[in-house]
């Protein structure tokens, strides 16, 4: 039996209160960054290989099911205000947008859609697939990436399942045991987290790696609203000395990102 799917550490679930039932969550989500940890070697590998390839071009695709797919969307959708960089990560999940919020029935189980999805943005040997399955075996997400393997592009995939299909479906596979879910099965929430924590740590060390961070600051942000106008002033002010908040915000406004006002300041 595949690990998400052993019994949970607790069988009374139905009797406790809601302390009770809080408390051992939090008890069981305390498990998680522990198993993260143990896969940072893979991890490490796979934000490598995919800075690599981007410096020549290339781009991520994450590729998954359900909460797998969701969380691979949400990753890359952070991407553009949050960097400034477009179509660099691009998220598809079984069954289309569609299934971002409801599920479609049998989407996961087409081994050939996957590559469907991708094939529209010609993808080359400088692009990385990332699949995404906490239980390591959707069909979507292994057809996909052993077809990307076939076609010369990097794949690597996140799992919370030792030895499943998925791994040796990729060349880098980062894998999680996170144990049993609090509600058995229920891999959005253990296995889920896990899957968020690695993507947050690959896309946010692929982004520094390839300049978008200086310092802490996310320099190329887009401004999307006004606090980030604010945040983005006050970098502006700390970068340069400038002490008057509008003079400050002017700039950033005049040139619509921190790294390109601060470069035209010390241009003067």
């Amino acid at each position: 039996m595949r690990t998400t799917e052993s019994l949970s550490n607790y069988s009374n679930l139905d009797q406790m209160t809601a302390t009770q039932l809080l408390e051992a969550i939090n008890s069981e989500d305390h498990s998680v960054p522990e198993a993260v940890a143990k896969s940072i070697p893979q991890i490490e590998a796979l934000v490598n290989g995919i800075v690599e390839r981007m410096r020549r071009g290339g781009r991520v695709f994450y590729i998954g099911a359900g909460t797998s797919g969701r969380l691979g969307v949400v990753d890359a959708s952070e991407i553009p205000p949050t960097y400034g960089v477009r179509d660099k990560f691009i998220g598809l999940i079984a069954g289309g947008d569609t299934a971002i919020r409801s599920a479609v029935e049998g989407a996961e189980d087409d081994t050939q859609q996957a590559w469907k999805d991708i094939l529209p943005y010609n993808p080359t040997p400088d692009d990385t697939v990332v699949g995404l399955a906490a239980s390591g075996s959707t069909p979507y997400v292994i057809g996909g990436l052993e077809t990307a393997r076939r076609n010369g592009l990097l794949t690597g995939c996140v799992t919370c399942n030792e030895g499943a299909p998925i791994a040796e479906s990729c060349e880098m596979p980062v894998v999680a045991v996170v144990g049993p879910e609090f509600v058995t099965g229920s891999t959005r929430m253990k296995a889920g987290t896990a899957e968020k924590l690695i993507l947050n740590m690959i896309s946010t060390s692929v982004m520094v790696l390839l300049g978008h961070v200086k310092g802490s600051r996310m320099v190329d942000m887009e401004l999307t609203n006004s606090k980030l106008v604010d945040r983005g002033t006050r970098m502006i002010m700390e970068a340069t000395g400038i002490v008057d908040y509008d003079s400050a915000k002017a700039l950033l406004l005049k040139y619509g990102h921190v790294r390109q006002a601060v470069e035209a300041y010390f241009r003067k």
